[in-house]
C-alpha cells in the first residue's frame, strides 16, 4: 500500500477525532474516566480554537512572506488582542446574537479582505497590507467561532452547532468532489483551482441540503434552521477553498504548512471553515429579526 496514503489516512483519522472530542461532550466524558470533572467541554473547545488560531496565524505569516519591518512582529499581538476580546464574551456567556455594530463591521472587513485578495492583489505586497489581511483572515473567523456553541456554567451541557458545521463542510467538499469528478465539465475557476467545476458545486449544494434536512429533523435543539445553514455552508465553502488557493497562488506557496501530515497545514484544512463561520454567525444574528 502507498505510504503516503497510509500517512494521509492516519493523520486524517487523528484530525477528525480531535475535532469530535473538542466540539462534542465526548471529550469531557472521556476525560471523566481519568478524573471526574477534570476538564469541562467548553475548555476543550476553547483550547482547540486557540491552537488553530495560533498555528493559522503563523502559517499566514509564512505564506505572505513578511519583510523585516515591525509589521511582522505585531501581527500575533493584534490577533491575540482581538481573540481576547471575544474570549471574554465566551466565558461570560455574552454571545446572544443581538445586533452589534462592531460585529457587522468586522464581518464587512472579511468581505473587503476577500475582495482585496482577488481584485487588488498588489495591496498585499506591502507589509502593512499583509498585516491587515492576516488579522482579518485569521483572527476574526476563529474569534466568531467562539460564539457558535452554547454551554452552561452550571452543568456539562454543550451545544453541537460546531461539529455539525464541520460535518456539513466535509460533506459539501466530498459531494462536490465526487459529482465534479464524474460529471464535471464546466470549470469554476480554472486559474485558481482547476479541479473545481460548476457541476460539482451544484452537486455539493443539493446533496448537502439533503443531509441538512436530516440534521434539522433529528437535532431540533440546534440554533437556527439547519436547512438554511446547510445551504449557506454548501454555497460558501467552495469560496473558502478558492480564497486560500488564491492566497497561496499569489505568494507561490504549495501548502500552508505540514502540521497534518499528508494534508498540509491548518489553513489548508480549515479554508472553508474560515469563510463559513462568519456567514453562519451572521445568519444567527439576522435570524433574530425574522
Amino acid at each position: 500500500m502507498d505510504k503516503n496514503l497510509i500517512q494521509r489516512t492516519i493523520s486524517g483519522i487523528v484530525y477528525i477525532a480531535v475535532i469530535i472530542l473538542c466540539t462534542t461532550p465526548f471529550g469531557a466524558q472521556l476525560l471523566d474516566h481519568i478524573s471526574p470533572g477534570l476538564v469541562k467541554q467548553q475548555y476543550l473547545y476553547y483550547g482547540l480554537i486557540t491552537f488553530l488560531l495560533l498555528v493559522g496565524t503563523w502559517e499566514c505569516i509564512k505564506i505572505m512572506k513578511f519583510g523585516d519591518g515591525y509589521e511582522k512582529w505585531i501581527v500575533l499581538p493584534i490577533v491575540l488582542l482581538i481573540f481576547y476580546m471575544f474570549s471574554k464574551r465566551f466565558f461570560h456567556h455574552d454571545f446572544y446574537f443581538n445586533f452589534r455594530l462592531s460585529e457587522i463591521l468586522a464581518l464587512a472587513l472579511i468581505v473587503i479582505a476577500v475582495v482585496t485578495l482577488f481584485k487588488f492583489t498588489s495591496e498585499l505586497y506591502f507589509d502593512s497590507g499583509k498585516l491587515i489581511f492576516t488579522v482579518i483572515y485569521v483572527a476574526l473567523p476563529f474569534s466568531f467561532a467562539l460564539g457558535l456553541p452554547k454551554y452552561s456554567s452550571y452543568d456539562s451541557g454543550f451545544s453541537l452547532e460546531v461539529i455539525f458545521l464541520f460535518i456539513l463542510i466535509w460533506s459539501s467538499d466530498t459531494f462536490a468532489y465526487l459529482v465534479g469528478k464524474f460529471f464535471g465539465k464546466h470549470k469554476m475557476a480554472p486559474k485558481i483551482s482547476p479541479k473545481k467545476t460548476w457541476e460539482g458545486y451544484a452537486g455539493g449544494v443539493v446533496l448537502t441540503l439533503v443531509l441538512s434536512y436530516f440534521v434539522e429533523i433529528y437535532q431540533p435543539q440546534l440554533r437556527g434552521n439547519w436547512m438554511i445553514v446547510g445551504f449557506l455552508i454548501a454555497a460558501f465553502a467552495p469560496l473558502g477553498d478558492l480564497v486560500e488557493s488564491q492566497l497561496k497562488r499569489t505568494f507561490a506557496v504549495k501548502d500552508s504548512g505540514n502540521i497534518i501530515p499528508g494534508h498540509g497545514g491548518v489553513l489548508d484544512r480549515l479554508d472553508s471553515f474560515l469563510i463559513c463561520v462568519p456567514v453562519v454567525y451572521l445568519y444567527f444574528i439576522l435570524e433574530k429579526f425574522i
